[in-house]
């Protein structure tokens, strides 16, 4: 258990919460939620004692360890991954030195043979000879093969990296696990892997992610980090979001009768409470549910952008044509005999064994790439709009917000009231329009880009992992919109949440052609046995979907 008594945090120019009370318990996974600068990823600082409050003190239960995931990747090039794991557990891993050193000294005496031995006690009581093996297993779990798991940290690709010092948060269960955007830079196999660890984990875990579908497979309760206070709500992010609400509709319909707000409020958590049932964790949430009032769910302060792609035009029969497409980068084949065609009322998710495949057909079909051999033919009725993966090139001048936008409005649009009121709908307001776009954050910027690609009405939209950079509030006011755009869709992501929700067809690229279901939703994609073998003989072993 972790107890966060009175604390407060202020800065210098802001206050970013003021005397929070609250005890994480054992047993419970909480997620982490707030608005972009609400402090979810300092108060986990807080936590791990990164960070000392200003007012108020955080305390373990007796004896009880605390891990966190570190997101410096280079911090352990000079170990082997093995080694990195284990130095989770600090404890364990201090011992396992001063044993080695003992036993290397070329002086040794029966003092060293006494030490050693208490050592050696120390280590086995706290299942240091289980150690390597728990280790590795985590790591296959994440798919990193045995072979590296004496590599040095140095020799890693940066995911593999990423997932080594996830297993380091792992390992040894801690009391309390803290994970920051745990998720990032993980294939959709090794967040299985850990989605099913973190259910069958019986200790604490805060978490704070950006992954709807996660939150809600893994969390029992939200942790609401809104006014400067900290709120449990029991329940998953689904929950938390639809209540919240809720009670912001019952707040603005000040007419109605209070015992009318009730009964529906109660008529929800009802259908919850059911569809909880389900879950491995169903019966204290539900036991929390049951006690759940009006005056317990709060609407939140949270500001949603207004996404709406209206095409200027239909779509005529043909929409895309790929035949026979060959792309090489940097000499490695990175697409090979790839051939597709599209309908116009498709709305299509790609896959790939990585980012640079999907990136690199994004590239060619819309002739920022030219491929090696093969075809790319639109519809002569098709207009294209396009979120690429990088965008910052975009963004190098210090051109103001309204200037930039200004360029792609029609005539009409393009006077500062028609653009002042459409950018404050994406959450920029007053003089903030005036902020040049180089000095923009990630999130920042998609929302431009997304305001962009409303402006241009086209009927395609091409959206390379557009929810990258983006808050939980500006992805599902995303995610809304797209399900409610009447165009054509070709989109690469790795939220599992906007894939299922929004795709009617998933097309797997592979080295050697590609799988292509239509009519399909993404866990039916996924729980096809005969599409994920096919996926592996195209691509050979170990492709991950």
């Amino acid at each position: 258990m972790i107890t966060v008594s009175d604390v407060s945090l202020h800065f210098a120019d802001r206050k970013l919460f003021q005397d929070v009370n609250i005890k994480f318990a054992p047993g419970n996974c909480y997620g982490l939620i707030g608005a972009n600068g609400a402090g979810k990823s300092t108060f986990l600082k807080v936590l791990a004692g990164e960070i000392q409050p200003s007012t108020g003190a955080v305390t373990l239960g007796p004896n009880e360890r605390l891990a966190t995931l570190k997101q410096n990747h280079f911090d352990y090039d000079d170990y082997t991954v093995m080694e990195t794991v284990i130095m989770g557990h600090t404890t364990l891993y201090d011992i396992m030195q001063a044993k080695d050193a003992i036993y290397n000294k070329p002086d040794f005496d029966e003092a060293d043979g006494i030490r050693a031995a208490e050592l050696e006690a120390e280590f086995g009581e706290m299942g240091g000879w289980e150690a390597e093996g728990e280790a590795s297993q985590m790591l296959q779990g994440l798919n990193i093969p045995e072979s590296l798991h004496q590599e040095k940290m140095a020799h890693l690709t940066a995911v593999q990296k990423v997932k080594v010092l996830l297993a380091q948060a792992l390992f040894g269960q801690p009391d309390v696990l803290l994970l920051d955007e745990p998720t990032n830079g993980l294939d959709v196999a090794s967040i299985d892997w850990l989605e099913e660890f973190l259910l069958n984990f019986e200790n604490t875990v805060i978490v704070v992610s950006h992954d709807r579908y996660f939150l809600n497979k893994v969390c029992t309760y939200m942790a609401d980090l809104d006014y400067g206070q900290i709120k449990l709500y029991a329940g998953n992010y689904d929950f938390w979001l639809e209540s919240s609400q809720l009670a912001q509709k019952l707040m603005q319909e000040q007419n109605t009768k209070k015992e009318e707000k009730i009964k529906e409020l109660q008529d929800f958590i009802a259908r919850f409470s059911a569809n909880a049932s389900k879950s491995k964790q169903a019966t204290s949430r539900k036991k929390m549910l049951d006690k759940i009032t009006l005056d317990d769910i709060q609407p939140s302060s949270r500001r949603y952008p207004f996404i709406k792609f209206v095409p200027n035009r239909e779509i005529g029969n043909d929409l895309l044509q790929v035949d026979n497409l060959s792309v090489t980068v940097d000499g490695k084949k990175i697409l090979d005999q790839v051939s597709f065609t599209l309908n116009k009322e498709d709305k299509v998710a790609f896959l790939g064994e990585n980012d640079m495949v999907t990136t690199t057909l994004f590239k060619v079909i819309t002739g920022e790439l030219t491929p090696d051999s093969g075809t790319v033919t639109w519809g002569v009725t098709t207009s294209q709009a396009y979120l690429p993966n990088d965008f910052n090139h975009l963004f190098t001048e210090d051109t103001p917000i309204l200037d930039w936008l200004r360029q792609f409005a029609e005539p009409g649009e393009d006077d500062n009231t028609f653009l002042r009121g459409f950018l404050g709908r994406m959450l920029f307001s007053g003089d903030d329009v005036m902020k040049a776009v180089n000095v923009l954050s990630g999130g920042e910027k998609v929302r431009v880009m997304l305001a962009k690609l409303m402006l241009l009405k086209a009927n395609v939209l091409l959206l390379d992992d557009p929810t990258n950079h983006l808050d939980l509030e500006s992805i599902t006011a995303l995610n809304d919109g797209l399900m409610d755009y009447q165009g054509a869709i070709l989109f690469a992501s790795h939220d599992h949440q906007f894939i299922q929700t929004i795709a009617n067809r998933l097309i797997y690229l592979t080295a050697h052609g590609v799988v292509d279901r239509a009519e399909t939703t993404y866990d039916e994609f996924r729980n096809n046995q005969q599409v994920q073998q096919r996926i592996i003989e195209l691509s050979g072993a170990g492709a991950e979907i």
